[in-house]
């Protein structure tokens, strides 16, 4: 796996803090003109990078104060010496007269929640609406969850090294504001001495395994996806279908309840539907090996049938899709479920379908990277924790953050869509773990070109574009 997305390093070596104190102010003073700064300084490396900032910025004759949270003479003696001016005492007080504030108290090193004068000066800085700028992450933000102890929402946070966990990870995300990171030769070398398991996820990490377009390909070398569509809801299982097909399965076939079948025949065309009278009828579609993709769940409903259904599927060995109602049905049993995978595997739950199969096996209080690890090694399954920043596990530890979601994807459907593209990629051969990310990042970025009034149906159609932009990136490579 690519380490350019590594999101775990940390600054102890002075000559790193004043590197990464000098990149702050350069952003500073890019973005703004002079005005008054007040600079908030904790006593460890946070503080010194912040001590460096004031520096920088009074050398270029900014108006610049700083504000600690404890006596100078309490502080680490090296970083003391990065700032030879006055100092005043990290309260609400010392907000007076500032324009922005840097917020340089405490970085990825938090591991208590934020209190005491902190945490009054910040919240007393967020209900002023003053412009907040964080040196690495914002001051009671965890950098490894995104969980906040007392944080507030920053304008600007300017990471060092490289993106941690928490800046993707919601509240985290919302709570930098924008996010810059600094790229300098010094961050690079820093980070290449880590060995990552926790990416941002991007084409980098998987556009070189797409499915891409053969000359000597034809529908079949393709892959044929086969999706079981529910009754009386129909729409999520057409939607899964579109997904599937606009992602480049030669063929979609939807297998259906026989009352069904002219609802779905009437509103699709190049995907096909198989009727499906009694249970032997699915098992005759499954006895095919032509169907290279299989997915259930999408307006399946929940209940017997729907469960055996899975257990059938999941039989074949087959790469799975398992959505919605399929996952849904084993609450009161998952191991049943657990123990029948036998091939390759995503389940695709959203946070309440997540806790009603995972409840009493996992730690529910967990943050949302340790609760989708943890699910992807006690279920040998491809985890995709949805929301808004989608946390793609895998069964041997490694975890993908999505942060390309547009909140327009908050719309009912989109959910089906997203597993129809994955089941889509699964059925042309990619594996899991890698279909399961370029599925949430694509959906992402089909979302975002859209803008606002998306629905979910327009998601299959905004498919091609982004598809083509990927062939670009491929040819380019190969």
């Amino acid at each position: 796996m690519r380490q350019a997305y590594n999101l775990h390093c940390y600054i102890d070596d002075s000559t790193l803090i004043e590197n990464a104190g000098n990149y702050v102010a350069q952003i500073i003073q890019k973005r703004w003109t002079p005005s008054p700064v007040l600079v908030l300084c904790g006593p460890g490396g946070n503080g010194g990078e912040g001590f460096v900032v004031a520096k920088r910025l009074a050398k270029s004759g900014w108006p610049v104060r700083v504000a600690v949270l404890i006596a100078r003479e309490s502080t680490v003696a090296h970083l003391t010496e990065l700032w030879d001016g006055p100092v005043e005492a990290l309260t609400p007080a010392a907000l007076k007269d500032a324009v922005l504030v840097i917020d340089a108290i405490f970085g990825t090193g938090l591991n208590r929640p934020l209190g005491g004068q902190a945490a009054l000066t910040l919240a007393c800085a967020a209900e002023r609406k003053m412009t907040i700028i964080a040196v690495d992450v914002p001051s009671g933000m965890y950098s490894d969850t995104g969980a906040s102890e007392g944080a507030v929402p920053c304008s600007l946070t300017v990471a060092c090294f490289h993106k941690k966990p928490g800046h993707l990870l919601q509240p985290g995300r919302s709570l930098c504001g924008e996010l810059l990171v600094d790229s300098s030769e010094t961050s690079v070398t820093q980070s290449a001495q880590f060995i990552p398991d926790t990416f941002e996820n991007g084409p980098t990490l998987w556009v070189d395994r797409l499915p891409m377009l053969q000359t000597v390909g034809n529908k079949y070398t393709r892959g044929h996806a086969l999706i079981w569509g529910g009754w009386p809801a129909t729409g999520a299982a057409r939607m899964a279908a579109m997904g599937a097909s606009r992602i480049g399965a030669g063929l979609t076939t939807i297998a259906v309840p026989e009352v069904a079948l002219q609802v779905y025949a009437a509103a699709l065309t190049s995907v096909m539907v198989s009727p499906v009278a009694r249970p032997e009828d699915f098992g005759r579609l499954l006895a095919d090996a032509r169907y290279t993709g299989l997915i259930i769940g999408p307006g399946a409903g929940v209940g017997p049938e729907t469960r055996a259904y899975v257990l059938a599927i999941l039989r074949t060995g087959r790469a799975t899709v398992l959505d919605a109602d399929a996952l849904s049905c084993f609450k009161d049993d998952p191991l049943t479920l657990f123990n029948a995978i036998v091939g390759p595997c995503v389940l695709t739950p959203h946070e309440g379908e997540f806790k009603r199969l995972f409840e009493g096996l996992l730690d529910m209080k967990g943050d949302k990277l340790t609760r989708a690890r943890a699910a992807a090694h006690t279920s040998g399954c491809t985890i995709v924790l949805k929301g808004s920043d989608t946390v793609i596990a895998a069964p041997d530890g490694d975890a993908i953050i999505n942060a390309n979601a547009p909140p327009t994807l908050a719309t009912a459907g989109a959910g089906d869509v997203l597993a129809g593209i994955v089941v889509g990629l699964l059925a042309q051969g990619m594996a899991p773990f890698y279909a399961a990310a370029a599925a949430v990042w694509l959906h992402g970025a089909a979302a975002s070109s859209y803008g606002l009034g998306l629905i979910a149906e327009d998601l299959p159609g905004l498919l091609p574009k982004e598809l083509q932009k990927l062939q670009k990136i491929w040819n380019h490579n190969y």
